[in-house]
């Protein structure tokens, strides 16, 4: 299996510009014929294309499916792709940029957007990255020098571009409304490039300093959080490296590498990383903390330019698009989203699911028949007998549960804790006896061959239970329809680990900058989670399952109110603060009602249209719009 970043790099190799003007030349160097094969105006037949079907027409025609779809996106209707494409700055410029102001901009499962607009605008470096960073710059100065003595013009042809031409391109550039906002906003890009690293050279020695001085920076014993200023003025100090150079290294970079025709993408993608890092740390004086900290354990010294706002990678989407939509089934709560990403909603709603039956049962399971309160807190979550009253809801659950139960933790490391009493207890061989037992892991080649065998044990009719981490992958990408997920566990509420830097520094943002509590950042964070876990069981109309919070915290309104409008209107008031015995006995009850018939007539006017309501409602729309046109 090759890494992406090779594949990207082969690829550049065959299918850079320069390079097929060296086949011209010398028709017996490698080419791709898939891409060569493949006309500038080849139109995708109308359809719906998915990546399967790309391959399928490449594999037919010959053609290269990658710039078919790259070509087919500015002229199809509907685009479906990761929102990393239009939020990230340096993939939307190539990906997004020639969509129109009247595009309209939906992100779909939009729940962890912020962490998403955050991780584009954020960079880490470690000591491997230092070390490689300075082993391509060697490479880049000996290409330079190659040129200087093989082909002087070209270099002297990129400077005068650089002098003369850069102010106009970049001014045409930033008033073109098409093109996607780069990471640095257009007052700076309307500047030209500093004239201390204009030429190749004194780039490459520019660059060396750079990364001399973060190697100083990593060799700190202690940890250090700075802003972007402090930082600005240290290196001032001590290397006497200004902030405009500094801005235009990521695209000074791009222009050198063209220019000496480094076409695989791996071969400086460490300097790229270094680069990109002084460009953002120099441009944005606020939203921004750079965090170094010194290595601890087995882990290696590592330096963070962490985003703090996720509305710096949002307000150019925003501002850009005349109709963004915000969309999914676990946003809640609502008024959290705007603070954070900061703009103005002209509609914000909160929808139910109109469903013919009550296919979701959510039930609070405060305390085991002992009586002894269920939680994950910190101070408690260590008690044997809480670990054992958890261990007695989960053996109670896959005893009379059909086909697949998920159950979730915290975190890997509380779930390995608890695993290790329950086999003391011998739960773990109990569990056996009425399903296979699955377990995620970090690794993700063990979790997608632990989902694999899930889901035969459920094809079967053996029956499984998987174990599974909120925020892992189980969480958020894969979806136990029908029987394979009849119930979903969740075993505490998973707030996230706060004595990380990293989020400190943000929360420390969040609370000055827009008023938004700890406690209640936390609390949105861990409540957006736990509806996650527990929207992956039911998929459809036609499906159903148990949802069961076994913590005594979810007994409380203010975490409660936190869970999506269409969980609260199923958590009947008589099914919080319950039992395992109590809740075993809701849960019986009600998988007998559900496993009886349910057809599609049953649905039939309450969560499905008829062909009367269907007709009715054509018949109105049609109205309106002759209507408008007269």
């Amino acid at each position: 299996m090759f890494a992406g970043t090779s594949v990207d790099g082969a690829c550049q190799r065959l299918t850079a510009s320069f390079q097929r003007a060296k086949r011209e030349l010398d028709p017996s160097l490698p080419a791709c014929d898939f891409f060569e094969n493949l006309e500038e105006n080849f139109a995708l037949p109308n359809g719906v294309w998915n990546l399967n079907d790309l391959k399928e027409l490449g594999r037919r025609r010959k053609i290269c499916p990658y710039f078919v779809a790259r070509y087919a996106v500015n002229t199809a209707s509907i685009v479906v792709y990761s929102y990393h494409y239009i939020l990230d700055p340096k993939i939307a410029e190539l990906i997004s940029k020639d969509f129109t102001r009247k595009t309209c901009v939906v992100f779909d499962e939009a729940h962890n957007i912020d962490n998403v607009c955050i991780e584009s605008m954020s960079v880490a470096i470690t000591q491997k990255n230092i070390d490689r960073a300075a082993g391509e710059l060697v490479r880049l100065d000996e290409a330079v020098q190659q040129a200087k003595r093989e082909n002087a013009a070209r270099l002297q042809e990129e400077y005068e571009k650089l002098v003369e031409g850069l102010r106009k391109a970049e001014r045409e550039r930033a008033n073109d409304e098409r093109l996607a906002n780069p990471v640095l906003p257009a007052e700076i890009l309307n500047e030209a490039i500093p004239g201390s690293i204009r030429t190749a050279q004194h780039f490459v020695l520019f660059m060396k300093r750079f990364v001399e001085y973060l190697k100083h920076r990593l060799r700190t014993k202690q940890v250090i959080i700075e802003s972007p200023a402090a930082f600005l003025k240290d290196i001032q100090d001590r290397m006497c490296i200004e902030r405009r150079p500094l801005r235009f290294c990521a695209e000074r970079l791009d222009n050198l590498s063209k220019t000496l025709e480094f076409g695989d993408g791996t071969e400086l993608w460490a300097l790229t990383q270094i680069s990109t890092l002084a460009t953002l740390i120099s441009t944005y004086s606020k939203g921004f903390s750079f965090i170094v900290e010194p290595p601890e354990g087995s882990n290696q010294p590592v330096m963070t330019l962490s985003c703090l706002d996720a509305s710096i990678a949002i307000k150019p989407v925003i501002s850009r698009f005349q109709t963004v939509v915000i969309t999914s089934g676990t946003l809640s709560p609502l008024e959290m989203y705007p603070k954070m990403l900061e703009f103005d909603p002209v509609i914000m709603a909160s929808l139910t699911m109109t469903l013919a039956r009550p296919c979701l049962s959510p039930l609070v399971v405060s305390r085991g028949n002992d009586q002894v309160a269920m939680t994950s807190r910190f101070e408690q979550r260590g008690d044997v007998a809480v670990i054992r009253n958890y261990g007695n809801l989960v053996l109670e659950m896959d005893s009379l549960v059909p086909d697949g139960l998920v159950v979730f933790f915290t975190s890997y490391t509380y779930m390995e804790a608890v695993i290790a009493v329950w086999y003391e207890q011998h739960i773990i061989d109990e569990l056996m006896k009425y399903k296979l037992l699955f377990i995620e892991t970090n690794d993700a080649l063990e979790t997608s061959v632990a989902l694999e065998k899930y889901v035969e044990a459920c094809d079967s009719g053996r029956g499984a239970c998987l174990f599974s981490v909120a925020r892992g992958k189980v969480s958020e990408g894969i979806d136990f329809s029908h029987h394979l997920g009849r119930c979903v566990i969740m075993l505490g509420i998973p707030y996230v680990y706060t004595e990380s830097r990293v989020l400190r520094a943000r929360l420390e943002y969040l609370r000055d900058q827009f008023g938004i509590r700890e406690n209640d950042f936390l609390t949105f964070d861990a409540m957006r989670h736990t509806a996650q876990c527990m929207g992956r069981v039911l998929r459809g109309k036609t499906d159903y399952g148990l949802m069961i919070f076994a913590d005594r915290r979810f007994s409380r309104e203010d975490k409660r109110g936190k869970l999506p409008r269409w969980m609260q209107e199923y958590m009947e008031q008589s099914h919080i603060n319950l039992s395992i015995d109590e809740a075993a006995s809701i849960a019986r009850r009600w998988l007998i009602l559900m496993a009886q018939p349910f057809t599609k007539s049953d649905q039939l006017g309450v969560s499905l249209l008829t062909a009367e309501m269907l007709n009715e409602k054509t018949m109105k729309k049609f109205e309106r719009v002759v209507e408008r046109t007269d």
